[in-house]
């Protein structure tokens, strides 16, 4: 397989990992991978070259957007897609006991989730906090907020 594949395969890694933390991190990672597979293309046989490109690139954007991307996360109507899921209310799909992690819906969409509780198929439940892919969840009314 040719460079320039390989490297547009590790950008679109990347961008679809991008695109499930919301991190910006990755898609400059993601980025520096296309110039390297745009370099990969002009000069095949220098693959210090296309690392060294897209190491470049993918480090310029780090430092250089880092300002633009905190004063887009302050700006006003901002939302942030991971806190928006706290408080949403769902049913358990799958059921959740502590150290193993069940199914819940919230919305249309089916999450894993952990709990602290031992939750059963279809009890309704909080979303009190959410990693990348896994909420953390409780008993809709529970205590614990």
């Amino acid at each position: 397989m040719e460079w320039w594949a390989i490297w547009l395969i590790i950008g679109g890694i990347l961008l679809i990992a991008e695109m499930l933390t919301f991190t910006f991190y990755l898609l400059w990672l993601s980025i520096g991978a296309v110039i390297a597979a745009l370099i990969a293309l002009l000069v095949p046989d220098w693959f210090a070259l296309q690392a060294l490109s897209g190491g470049a690139a993918a480090l310029v954007l780090t430092v250089f957007t880092k300002p633009l991307t905190r004063r887009f996360r302050e700006s006003r109507g901002y939302r942030d897609a991971i806190q928006e899921m706290v408080g949403k209310q769902g049913v358990v799909v799958e059921s959740i006991s502590p150290g193993s992690p069940g199914i819940v819906k919230v919305g249309n969409e089916l999450w894993s989730a952990t709990s602290m509780d031992t939750l059963s198929k279809d009890d309704s439940i909080r979303v009190i906090s959410r990693g990348t892919t896994v909420l953390e969840v409780q008993e809709w009314g529970g205590s614990r907020e």
